[in-house]
């Protein structure tokens, strides 16, 4: 065992994206900082690895969109090394039918007229709608939210003026924009789309980013927000669109990395943290999982707060309210990844031949009824009979993934329970799971089975040992409104501060919440640069 007592502002507990994003910001002020990252390599769940022999994939998050383009432009992202692309199109869905609906690329509106006139007709409008609400919310998800607190009219002062320019911004939308708002927070997905459409299949693509990553159905009450919360992103400038980054996701982790080290920040891998170390009531550094002990003015938790509350501190040490409030925090996925070595190109029935649906998120799921039936029949038996997938093939964007003429895909396959009932376990499961997902691409692909040479499956159970996704949760913590804003982990700690003095969070489990964003990162240094200066 070693005592470190040399002069460090800050050691931040895992080297996701947004651990990296906070230690550079921090860095960039002059302070001196520390990262511990339990795995081998930095990047979280935003990795690149070789999953087979020759074949390299985005082996859990998958796809670009919600990074911050202020995160990409303040750390020069670019400067060190990424690349990201565009799809070709956004989403194909194939159909039962043998038909099929694309989305992008300036033939959405046409391809729904197909299905529905009236429905295309209303489409632009709806874009509008979401556009303009979630332009106040990108604003909104780069600065922390009102902390309601019981410090007393002195601590409220600040936070009631941040009330007051959050309510400026929220002014800004017109009277039904803002009603429209609070029913995307409450109401469900399938709900909300009824109201604007009446064919399936464009209901089916705009209600499965209800579903991404939740453990719940598009009938869901809140569902609406997590599609809402996809629209936030943007590309290369384009708003709302879906890209590649080359090299894969561990592709803005190693830059974020290395502008991390260019900043003089200290990277180490291999170092898990045991636990939070907490004297007189303050928490003042940490012990690693070789027995290490290293002090910093803060210690900041770049994992689930339940990870950090009840995993990494002693309950003793951790006020009741916290405590209580993380036995209730509801994390839940629903996930199985797969990560597919593949001979060729699938054939879909639907669309026969290459082509840029390929390039797309394609989306085997066809109606919200069929989607809902994948999440009640999770709940019943542990997983979907016929389970919603998405699937991406980078390799039709970055061949660097893979050997020549060959190709991977990533599979996102959705639902099945965090935790299986009447003591199964998911390492028992994991193989018969995954032969149910290549069939059920086979069943739009036929031959798709015939052309996997090799696959990763990574269940519930797996992403929460390889990742700390607890529960398989993405998010670190639903997206449902008792989880997100101000009460995202909980009342009193939304400004990023934790449980306790020297104590910080800058993880999805903080606002705005999950996604590849950089947005809890860059929220969380500005309050720690501020206790700190």
């Amino acid at each position: 065992m070693s005592n470190d007592q040399s002069k460090r502002d800050a050691i931040i507990i895992g080297g996701g994206h947004n651990g990296l994003v906070c230690a550079n910001y921090l860095a960039k002020a002059g302070l001196k900082v520390t990262v511990l990252e339990r795995r081998d390599v930095v990047g979280g769940a935003a990795v690149t690895e070789e999953f087979h022999p020759g074949f390299r994939n985005s082996v859990a998050a998958y796809t670009v969109s919600l990074l911050q383009p202020k995160v990409i432009q303040d750390l020069d992202l670019h400067a060190h090394g990424l690349r990201i692309v565009e799809r070709k199109l956004g989403n194909f869905l194939p159909l039962p039918d043998g038909d099929s609906l694309r989305v992008g690329g300036g033939i959405t509106q046409a391809e729904v007229a197909r299905f529905s006139k009236r429905d295309a007709e209303r489409l632009p409008e709806y874009e509008q709608r979401l556009e303009a609400i979630a332009d106040v919310l990108r604003a909104l998800a780069m600065q922390p939210p009102p902390n309601i607190t019981d410090g007393g009219w002195w601590k409220a002062i600040p936070e009631l003026v941040r009330a007051g320019k959050l309510g400026k911004r929220l002014h800004k939308l017109d009277v039904g924009l803002r009603q429209e708002l609070l029913d995307l927070f409450t109401i469900s997905a399938a709900e909300y789309l009824d109201r604007w459409f009446e064919s399936e299949p464009i209901k089916a693509v705009l209600g499965f980013d209800g579903i991404v990553g939740n453990y719940a159905s598009p009938y869901t009450p809140g569902s609406a927000y997590v599609l809402l919360h996809h629209v936030f992103g943007e590309v290369n400038g384009v708003k709302g669109a879906w890209g590649h980054a080359i090299g894969g996701m561990g592709a803005i982790t190693q830059a974020m990395a290395r502008a991390a080290e260019a900043a003089g920040v200290d990277i180490r891998t291999g170092c898990g943290v045991r636990e939070v170390i907490v004297e007189n009531g303050r928490a003042v550094g940490v012990v690693t999982e070789t027995s290490d002990i290293l002090h910093a003015r803060a210690i900041v938790a770049n994992v689930n707060p339940k990870l950090l509350y009840e995993r990494l501190m002693s309950p003793s040490v951790v006020p009741a309210p916290t405590r209580e409030r993380m036995t209730n925090w509801r994390c839940a996925s629903g996930t199985f990844r797969m990560n597919v070595a593949l001979s060729g190109l699938p054939d879909f029935t639907a669309l026969p031949g290459p082509g840029d649906h390929l390039t797309a998120g394609i989306i085997m799921a066809p109606s919200i009824a069929y989607m809902d039936r994948a999440y009640q029949d999770a709940v019943a038996t542990g997983w979907s009979r016929e389970p919603v997938v998405e699937m991406l093939i980078p390799s039709t964007l970055d061949d660097s993934l893979v050997p020549q003429g060959q190709h991977v895909a990533s599979l996102f396959c959705q639902h099945v329970a965090p935790e299986l009932s009447g003591g199964r376990s998911w390492d028992d499961h994991r193989d018969e799971v995954a032969d149910l997902m290549i069939a059920t691409v086979d069943g739009f692909a036929p031959g798709f089975k015939n052309l996997v040479i090799g696959r990763q499956a990574l269940t519930p159970l797996d992403l929460e040992r390889t990742f700390g996704l607890i529960g398989g949760d993405i998010f670190h913590g639903a997206l449902s409104l008792n989880q997100l804003f101000s009460a995202r982990p909980m009342l009193g700690q939304a400004d990023y501060r934790g449980a306790l003095p020297g104590l910080y969070l800058c993880g999805a489990g903080t606002h705005p919440g999950g996604g590849v964003t950089g947005a809890p990162g860059h929220n969380a240094s500005r309050v720690i640069k501020a206790d700190l200066s």
